[in-house]
């Protein structure tokens, strides 16, 4: 009898004579129609390079199965025909301690775990809790943004140089997750056409692209936890700061200077996300290998705080506008010619190092205790005058 062949089968052709083609072929039409698919971790999704295929139990290990049994197809072929006629809830008791097991040696549970700290750290520095409560100004923002083209063209850099490498390859997706193209975008929007004669890397931001060229070019293998730092997160906190973004700086609603963070071959992030932690746990790795990159991803995390630190730097070096007594000056915003004070004083200008009267004289009224004391005043001087007149 003829059936289509599921997408994800179809795409690699060269193996549809392969048992194992045929067995991932009624595991995902019995997952299509039972509307598990989504859900499984193994073979719906990734290749057949893997050891673990599928949290379903239906085959545990296509390596060793491979190796301790000289007619995998007859194996192969019986363990379909049972797996099809049981139930997940008739699995046998043994069934979630080796799911438990198989977990915690997925890469994917490894990184969550072993980064925990590192992300909380990261969310509770100051820059990424001000941003959120949507206290950001506009150039720090566009800060922000240039560190993430530095950092991003670095990193699609040697994610391109290293995408036929076994250990990278399953997780290539330039059309669906590369964000280059997009802050080439932002850059445009808030510095104009000759963007790139007014941006440079900053400190942080360089010793990030200097361990991402490292990584790519000598360990490529740790390359993963990199991307999974990044792009993860993107998918993840980085639409809840496109709104904040887009609120806070009175950005356009089109996406203008957010192009960052839309992805517009992602229809389902949280579904894609599954995916790509599949395409993780499906990595031919050893647990060495895995540690390491976990270690690396840590690396990654502190290399993005190093970032935020020094935005939190520059972000206060922009409120720095005062008077030696506290009080702000002239920011400089606008046109300086409609302010009364510098119009009456053409030669000197912004430049000239004149406090603006007015700008005092407001941040003056705005004291409470000044206030206070200029309500009393005011008070007493009418009671005068009515004295005075009566």
């Amino acid at each position: 009898m003829y059936f289509q062949m599921p997408v994800c089968i179809a795409q690699e052709q060269k193996h549809y004579y392969n048992p194992l083609s045929i067995f991932r072929s009624v595991h995902v039409l019995k997952c299509s129609r039972n509307g598990r698919i989504l859900r499984c971790r193994g073979v719906c999704y990734i290749g057949l390079n893997e050891k673990r295929l599928c949290s379903h139990q239906f085959l545990v290990s296509v390596q060793d199965r491979s190796e301790g049994s000289t007619n995998n197809s007859a194996t192969m072929s019986s363990e379909v025909e049972t797996s099809e006629g049981v139930d997940e809830s008739e699995n046998n008791s043994t069934a979630p301690e080796k799911e438990n097991h198989t977990k915690m040696a997925d890469l994917s549970e490894l990184l969550k775990e072993g980064t925990k700290e590192a992300h909380d750290r990261a969310e509770n520095t100051q820059f990424v809790k001000d941003f959120l409560k949507g206290n950001i100004k506009k150039e720090l923002f566009k800060l922000a943004t240039t560190a993430l083209y530095f950092t991003y063209s670095a990193l699609e850099e040697e994610m391109d140089r290293n995408k036929d490498h076994p250990a990278f390859a399953p997780l290539y997706f330039p059309t669906e997750l590369h964000r280059k193209e997009a802050l080439i975008k932002d850059m445009e929007y808030f510095f104009g056409e000759n963007w790139e004669e007014q941006v440079k890397c900053s400190e942080a931001a360089q010793k990030y692209v200097d361990r991402i060229h490292y990584v790519g070019q000598n360990e490529p293998e740790l390359l993963v936890a990199h991307a999974y730092t990044r792009y993860m997160g993107d998918l993840s906190g980085g639409q809840v700061l496109k709104k904040v973004a887009q609120r806070a700086l009175k950005l356009p609603s089109t996406g203008e200077g957010t192009q960052f963070y839309l992805f517009e071959h992602v229809d389902n992030a949280q579904q894609f996300k599954q995916f790509y932690r599949a395409r993780m746990n499906a990595l031919d790795l050893s647990m060495k290998t895995k540690e390491r990159i976990v270690e690396e991803a840590n690396k990654a995390f502190e290399y993005n705080m190093q970032i935020f630190s020094e935005l939190d730097q520059a972000g206060s070096m922009l409120t720095k506008e005062t008077l030696e007594d506290g009080l702000p000056v002239h920011d400089g915003k606008g046109d300086v010619r409609k302010c009364p004070f510098y119009a009456a004083q053409p030669d000197k200008g912004t430049l000239g190092g004149s406090n603006c009267p007015f700008r005092t004289a407001m941040a003056v009224l705005r004291k409470p205790s000044l206030q206070l004391i200029l309500a009393a005043s005011v008070a007493l001087v009418a009671g005068l005058l009515a004295w005075y007149y009566m």
